[in-house]
């Protein structure tokens, strides 16, 4: 009976240090932070006709960046990931959609202190306030899945869990989430904004 309880507690330890749990429950991680990032950028994406609107009505003429908004969010909303089934060339083709979609929006903003009254009304206020909250949410949702997988790499690359993932699984690393080039843009060039000289 000793034996039998022994060996029972000691392939439990063995299998809860080899991988056999702890790969897929990494790979799940990996899935839910995803879908947390796919999330808050549509939350993102739902407050942009609205902003785009409230624009509109002061700055009708900046057509320009007005359609290169909503093409951008259309492109952005387009695409579609499953976290279960997505490649890297996936991933990096939604991380572009979404980086022209932000530095569309960049550029809109900037248009923006060129309108005083837009500046003023209310609703851009509190759109403005919404967009700039759920752009931090984005941050930490693209945070948190940065770490996930770098936990899944290190279980499928480093031993003993990397042998499991050899002898049942055979899961490749995982692309990292990276900055698009659209969003290096934004990044790299900081927008010049001009006061009105009254």
């Amino acid at each position: 009976m000793t034996k039998i309880f022994l060996s029972s507690l000691f392939i439990s330890i063995f299998l809860q240090g080899c991988g056999l749990q702890s790969i897929p429950q990494a790979k799940n991680e990996v899935d839910a932070t995803l879908a947390e990032v796919t999330s808050q950028y549509k939350r993102r994406s739902d407050l942009i006709p609205n902003l785009v609107a409230v624009v509109q009505g002061y700055a009708s003429h900046e057509k320009d960046t007005l359609t290169a908004v909503v093409e951008a969010r259309a492109k952005a909303t387009s695409m579609t990931i499953d976290p279960s089934k997505s490649t890297p060339e996936q991933i990096a083709a939604f991380q572009n959609a979404q980086g022209s979609l932000s530095q569309a929006l960049g550029k809109l903003m900037v248009i923006s202190e060129n309108y005083p009254q837009l500046k003023a009304d209310r609703n851009f206020s509190e759109l403005q306030s919404q967009l700039e909250g759920t752009e931090n949410r984005i941050t930490v949702a693209r945070n948190r899945h940065i770490e996930a997988i770098k936990g899944f790499n290190n279980l499928v690359t480093v031993p003993p869990t990397s042998w499991t993932n050899s002898m049942f699984y055979h899961h490749p690393v995982m692309a990292q989430w990276t900055v698009s080039a659209a969003e290096a843009e934004v990044i790299q060039t900081a927008p010049k904004v001009e006061f009105n000289k009254k």
